[in-house]
């Protein structure tokens, strides 16, 4: 008896799971849209800069990390034109040359999540700047990107001009993301935090301002200085200062406007920093009509005059002039403060130089880690060579740039060796660097990464539905052993029953 109830047992636990597992298989392959994986995400950085707009794409899976999405940059778009401060007198202007970059956006993002897709727009110095100057003009300029994103798909979550501080921040997050220091992936292809892994410092050379951004060796003593930042769990102390009107461009203004107080004329002057037997026009207004050349103007300003500048193309003297843009005796000899006066810890560790520090390397054919030496050589080489022969020696010849690249050689130097103290010893723990892999070294991934964390986090869903093929296989199966269970049972019933009737039989016969 013990014999034909196991199978029977069996046979019923089998007939249930088919039934359970087809009607469960059905329900998810009917509800398939409601349980598919999250895929992917994705979020939009405008980094509105004081020379250029440049549009970022994100993605990162909608499962997270520890509240911080895995993200990775997609497309990347140089917006036409002049940066958004140049428009204070013409806001409404702005929406043209954004328009050729949102289009192509478009395309790259599948349309069903255009409308849950975040649009941030972080203005930098040059609006710091303008701001500064004047405010009406500034809101104006962020007020009509607020009237031109309300007409796109995105979901714009405003405009806002970033503080120095955040802007070495963000982009030292991006420079440690990127080179896999906060994560990694270890044998199992999971996520996990580097066991003692260094961060690096970053250094970035913007258009109006300069940061530098790093872990000091002594977190604790510079307290005041240091901002903390929560990444994938982990709090990192940073040391971060943005210099305002060091940045390339406003720092040049000032040396012009430095060369121009020298003069004896101000019909023609002299410039050792532009390559010999290059001359070109400016009025006074391109380089003194800035906030930080305001307190070098002339008695007599003219905003619309022109000045006649002459390249002597003599890098020593080059050199003498581009020292004068910072002021090393505020310090007093102290060694915690470089210049201007502001503290500064000892910089430690490896650093990554991007953007304009990495530009202007690349235009002394020099790239990655190098000698003081070897980059002190090369700049002397380059500021020596006459106007016709730099249009042969440049990998892209584009006159506003070309013209400067031997006054940022200088203006770097100083920033660097006098500036931050680096040293014939450390100036190669300096990587000049553009890119990792497609992504660019920017704040913009930071300030991404750092908004990943107030979208919630949501579960990793189970990945379903199955492929049809798949799931008509397993229901005819799984129907078929149902089934096969309950013609098992039936036959059994038959036989159980059959065998109750068989003693009966043989009790009649049985002679006396």
């Amino acid at each position: 008896r013990m014999l034909t109830r196991t199978p029977s047992v069996v046979a019923q636990v089998f007939l249930l799971l088919s039934i359970v597992l087809v009607i469960a298989i059905a329900v998810i392959q009917i509800n398939q849209q409601q349980i598919l994986s999250p895929g992917l995400k994705y979020g939009i950085v405008l980094d509105a800069g004081s020379s250029r707009t440049t549009v970022y794409v994100y993605e990162w899976p909608a499962e997270k990390e520890n509240n911080t999405g895995v993200v990775s940059q997609t497309f990347k778009c140089n917006v036409k034109g002049p940066g958004i401060s140049s428009y204070e007198s013409s806001p409404g202007a702005l929406a043209k040359p954004l328009d050729d970059c949102l289009n192509k956006v478009k395309e790259r993002i599948p349309v069903h999540l255009h409308k849950n897709t975040s649009v941030y727009l972080g203005a930098t110095a040059g609006m710091r700047l303008l701001r500064l100057q004047n405010e009406s003009a500034a809101n104006e300029v962020l007020a009509s990107i607020h009237n031109y994103f309300r007409a796109q798909p995105f979901e714009f979550r405003g405009a806002q001009i970033i503080t120095g501080p955040e802007e070495g921040v963000y982009g030292w997050i991006t420079a440690n993301y990127l080179m896999g220091n906060f994560l990694e992936r270890n044998l199992w292809r999971t996520w996990v935090h580097p066991y003692r892994k260094d961060t690096m410092g970053a250094l970035d050379l913007g258009g109006a301002s300069t940061q530098i951004s790093f872990i000091p060796e002594d977190p604790e003593e510079h307290f005041n200085s240091t901002l903390q930042v929560k990444l994938y769990g982990y709090n990192y102390n940073v040391y971060t200062h943005s210099y305002q009107c060091y940045g390339r461009d406003e720092a040049e203004k000032r040396l012009l406007a430095l060369l121009l107080q020298k003069s004896n004329t101000s019909g023609s002057v002299d410039n050792p920093c532009y390559p010999q037997n290059y001359n070109t026009a400016l009025t006074m207004k391109y380089f003194l009509g800035s906030l930080c050349t305001q307190s070098l103007r002339p008695a007599n300003y003219y905003p619309n005059q022109l000045v006649n500048f002459h390249g002597t193309g003599d890098p020593g003297l080059c050199q003498e002039m581009v020292s004068l843009l910072f002021n090393f005796t505020a310090c007093r000899d102290r060694e915690d403060c470089p210049f201007n006066g502001i503290h500064q810890p000892k910089a430690k560790g490896n650093f990554v130089a991007f953007s304009g520090f990495y530009y202007t390397i690349n235009a002394l054919n020099l790239s990655g880690h190098f000698s003081l030496d070897d980059f002190n050589s090369s700049m002397w080489f380059f500021c020596s060579q006459s106007w016709a022969q730099l249009q042969f020696m440049l990998p892209k010849f584009e006159e506003i740039y070309a013209r400067s690249y031997c006054f940022s050689a200088n203006f770097i130097y100083y920033l660097l060796v006098h500036g931050y103290n680096f040293n014939a010893e450390t100036w190669p723990q300096i990587h000049f660097q553009k890119e990792v892999g497609n992504s660019s070294i920017a704040w913009s991934l930071g300030y991404m990464l750092s908004l990943t964390n107030m979208i919630p986090a949501e579960g990793k869903l189970i990945q379903l539905p199955l492929k049809p093929s798949l799931f008509a296989g397993l229901l005819i199966f799984l129907t078929a052993t149902a089934l096969l269970c309950l013609l098992f049972l039936a036959y059994l019933c038959i036989v159980s029953h059959h065998r109750k009737n068989i003693p009966r039989v043989e009790h009649v016969f049985i002679p006396e």
